[in-house]
């Protein structure tokens, strides 16, 4: 939904960001800003930055920063509507209602019920597992040495062998056969009637990723097929972008999840303090799943079952998780089937040990390839290397390719020159690449020039955002129209114009964009690092520089879009050369 501006602060203002940092982050003052461990990446010494007169963080370390919403978006991984919704309701902010069409309004309140349903069943299969009927079911998740915590946490329950019994208790809780039918709990025949999809299994709730039940899957008591049954999917329920276990791993503040085939696997690795274990739902894992996943870790380790189906399961999640930019490991279970048997039979050290050894992914698959040939026959090794060179070919970036060449000559013994000759001549063969050409004499500053622009361009914002005498001595040469790339000229704007308004505030800069990136990048442009300057005379000299340098970049670039029979753009464009020369001659006073 849509939300106003001026909703939008008056939220963020009764948030002060240093109270809702401080419920996740322990916070030391140190001058007029606050320092912990950022919470976003592994370090020892306190470089996460809290600023209670700008309302904003940043992290000189991993370049982490924004607002009390980026925060919340970071952190908890929420979109921007539901940080929002969290500090409105923290500070006791009414949302404005949003405005449904008909249609939308009972797609809506059709999920709400759904939801409701979903929930009603989940309590009703715990109550049942605790109770007489539950007895076998509670054995045996007993008997799997699951504790009454694990028991609670993940919600599991029992679905009793009446065949209609959760559909006679919903029905008495008022909600209709239909809504019961489409929630994915009862299959209805016309002469047979309403029975329930679930009986006679042990329960475990599926929940999304802001812990709400969204289906099931049930594990048949006794010899019943088939022995794992899922919801069917439902208006909430897509199982192919859900994973098993996220709403409490995404939490884990892990950089990395683990990847596991079933619902007990991920229960019993969480109950051995492995809180980042998830598993996709009875199917294969997708593209969704890996995109999903990509909004909460770069990396994960695959912990499928060591027999063949888990081995082929592994290999085709690799390219998947490649795909996305997720690098993928592999953790070998055996001599034990699963995680589950393993952590049973050797303990969660043991597993720590195998998650430091595990496998990278591609090394994975050229391990499982060798097994197609004869590796101690010239014959076959060389067609080994030959497919081995021809899955090189598929890493699109130089640099990358080369750095797993390199790893596979040194596993294989092979010389790194050969083999990456080996693999050119297999990406022509195959029509990935054309035969080598000599390169063109490129520009190598050409890059740099422009990474070093944006850095000026960077660091000038950071000035003018602490230093408003900085700001009123260059605002007659400096305009936002010399801020080159949207983003920049974007934030540039709002900044003038709010100096011109008397209110100056770069959190509130920071409402006008809703995505993540966004936030972290224009926070990073009030943080940008400016090398030492130990005296007032240097300071004065790069800032000089600075901005000479940026003004100087937007002529160009005005230049270069300058059509001949432009005349007034041509008389703008010597205005600009006159205020370039005029800028040189400037005295920037930093006291």
């Amino acid at each position: 939904m849509y939300y106003s501006d001026e909703v939008i602060e008056e939220v963020r203002s009764k948030n002060d960001i240093v109270d809702v940092i401080s419920g996740y982050v322990k916070l030391q003052k140190k001058g007029r800003d606050y320092f912990g461990l950022c919470p976003f990446h592994n370090e020892k010494s306190p470089s996460f930055s809290v600023s209670r007169l700008k309302q904003m963080y940043y992290c000189f370390g991993c370049g982490a920063g924004g607002n009390v919403f980026t925060f919340l978006m970071e952190y908890e991984n929420y979109s921007f509507s539901e940080a929002l919704k969290y500090l409105a309701d923290r500070a006791g902010v009414e949302l404005p209602q949003q405005e449904y069409s008909r249609e939308a309004r009972e797609r809506a309140d059709m999920k709400a019920i759904l939801l409701e349903i979903n929930k009603a069943a989940a309590q009703y299969y715990y109550v049942q597992l605790k109770s007489g009927p539950g007895a076998r079911a509670l054995s045996y998740l007993k008997d799997r040495e699951l504790s009454d915590d694990t028991i609670k946490a993940f919600g599991l329950g029992y679905s009793n062998k009446y065949s209609d019994d959760l559909y006679q208790y919903l029905k008495s809780k008022g909600y209709t056969s239909e809504h019961i039918s489409k929630a994915g709990l009862i299959s209805v025949d016309e002469r047979q009637g309403a029975s329930d999809k679930f009986w006679n299994r042990v329960m475990f709730p599926i929940m999304d990723v802001n812990s709400r039940v969204i289906g099931f899957g049930g594990r048949v008591m006794g010899d019943g097929k088939p022995k794992y049954l899922n919801s069917p999917e439902t208006m909430i329920f897509d199982k192919s972008r859900n994973l098993y276990g996220l709403h409490r791993a995404r939490s884990s503040k892990k950089p990395y999840f683990l990847l596991c085939e079933g619902y007990m696997d991920v229960i019993s690795l969480h109950q051995a303090g492995f809180t980042n274990a998830v598993a996709s739902l009875g199917t294969a894992l997708t593209p969704g799943h890996a995109s999903l996943i990509k909004r909460y870790v770069q990396e994960v380790y695959l912990t499928y079952d060591s027999d063949e189906a888990g081995t082929r399961a592994a290999l085709r999640a690799v390219p998947i998780l490649k795909e996305v930019g997720i690098t993928a490991k592999v953790i070998r279970m055996d001599p034990y089937k699963d995680p589950d048997e393993f952590i049973k039979n050797l303990g969660p050290d043991a597993f720590k040990e195998r998650i430091r050894d595990a496998r990278n992914g591609f090394m994975f698959s050229l391990e499982v390839l060798e097994r197609s040939y004869d590796m101690a026959s010239p014959e076959g090794k060389t067609g080994f290397m030959r497919e081995a060179a021809r899955r090189l070919t598929e890493f699109d970036e130089e640099i990358e390719r080369n750095n797993y060449i390199e790893a596979v000559a040194a596993a294989y013994r092979v010389g790194y020159e050969e083999l990456r000759r080996l693999v050119s001549k297999v990406a022509v063969q195959t029509g990935q690449a054309k035969p080598a050409e000599r390169p063109k004499t490129a520009n190598p500053r050409a890059k740099g020039k422009e990474d070093g622009m944006k850095k000026s361009q960077k660091i000038l914002l950071t000035w003018l955002i602490e230093d408003e005498a900085i700001f009123r001595q260059i605002e007659q040469y400096i305009t936002p129209a010399d801020f080159t790339g949207d983003l920049f000229r974007t934030v540039a704007e709002l900044l003038y114009s709010q100096y011109a308004a008397g209110d100056v505030n770069p959190a509130k800069i920071m409402n006008h964009f809703t995505d993540e990136e966004e936030h972290r990048e224009v926070a990073s442009l009030f943080h940008t690092k400016i090398r030492e300057l130990t005296t007032a005379k240097e300071q004065e000299k790069a800032l000089k520089e600075t901005v000479v340098r940026v003004k100087s970049h937007s002529i160009d670039e005005a230049a270069k879009c300058l059509e001949p029979t432009d005349m007034r753009g041509l008389q703008q464009l010597m205005n600009a050369k006159r205020e370039l020369e005029d800028l040189r001659k400037l005295h920037i006073s930093v006291n």
